[in-house]
Formats: C-alpha cells, sequence, structure tokens
C-alpha cells in the first residue's frame, strides 16, 4: 500500500508531480484543495472568506483525516496544511512524506506567472510578492523539513523535466 503526502510552498509543483508521480506508479492523485471544494462546493478562497482562517484550517485538517484513509494515494496538500495543528506529525504517521523544496526565486518566477489565480497574490507589486514569499516560507520552512524525504523541485517547466523528476523521486523514496 503505498500513501504520500506531498508538501511545499503554493507554486513548489506539488499538483504538477504528484499528478505524474500517481499516473507513473498506476495509483490515484488527491489534490487536497481540490478535495475540499468539491466537498463543499466553494473554492477555498470563499471558505476563507466565510469561515475565517481557524474554521477553515480546522476543515482542511478533517479533510486531511479523510483522504488520508486512501489507499493507493499521492495526496498534494495545501501550502498551509502541515504547518496547522499536528497535520505535520499526522502525514508522517499515516504515510511517506515528501518536501517539494524550491528556491525562492523559482517561487516568486512561477507565482508571479500565476497571481491572478490565487487570490492572496492578486494586487502585489513584484516586490511586495518577494517579500510575501520570502516571509512566508521562513515561518513555514521548520514544518515542511520534517517530511521523510525532500526533493529539489526546481525543474518542472517542461515535460521532460517532470519526467525526470518522477524518476529521482521513485528512486529516493523507493517507489
Amino acid at each position: 500500500m503505498i500513501r504520500i503526502f506531498l508538501v511545499g510552498y503554493m507554486g513548489a509543483g506539488k499538483t504538477t508531480l504528484g499528478k505524474a508521480l500517481a499516473h507513473a506508479l498506476g495509483i490515484s492523485f488527491v489534490d487536497l484543495d481540490w478535495y475540499i471544494e468539491e466537498r463543499f462546493h466553494q473554492t477555498i478562497s470563499e471558505l476563507f472568506h466565510i469561515r475565517g482562517e481557524a474554521a477553515f484550517r480546522q476543515t482542511e485538517r478533517e479533510m486531511l483525516h479523510e483522504a488520508a484513509e486512501f489507499e493507493n494515494v499521492i495526496i498534494s496538500t495545501g501550502g498551509g496544511t502541515p504547518c496547522f495543528f499536528d497535520n505535520m506529525e499526522f502525514m508522517n504517521r499515516q504515510g511517506q512524506t515528501l518536501f517539494l523544496n524550491v528556491a525562492p526565486e523559482v517561487l516568486f518566477r512561477r507565482l508571479r506567472i500565476a497571481k491572478q489565480q490565487r487570490p492572496i497574490l492578486q494586487g502585489k507589486s513584484d516586490e511586495e510578492l518577494r517579500t510575501f514569499i520570502d516571509e512566508a516560507l521562513a515561518a513555514r520552512i521548520d514544518t515542511y523539513r520534517q517530511a521523510h524525504y525532500q526533493f529539489d523541485a526546481g525543474s518542472l517547466e517542461s515535460r521532460s523535466q517532470i519526467a525526470q523528476s518522477v524518476q529521482k523521486v521513485r528512486q529516493i523514496m523507493g517507489v
């Protein structure tokens, strides 16, 4: 039975690499944010806005526990998921955890392009975005590093880079 949790900052490539790895292993892929949105028929932004962060984080925790019951699955978590409650410790007990580590300048490049799809980033200047990434990453990095494995996910820009990354992750994790 395989159960892998992908953790890392937004824009690290959890969904991109997770889908490709799940496909290569012939198992299911679950993006926790999508799972939550499907269950509650609201976007993550709407849930945050309507319920507030504390209630959202509790819901996120409950959905993480639910998804962690699945077998033969790769679960891509939200960037903040590991940092609340005992979520990181829980994931470490329930399966294998992989931290997708990406340099802040690569995150900036990726998130700058995707700003409009991420409400928390909308309206930020380049300088504000850099500061936001640096501060959030600094606050979360110690939690992310508690994962069983770490992988430099800075090269996920092409199909060949994604395929190479899948092979490297499989070697690192023995899957």
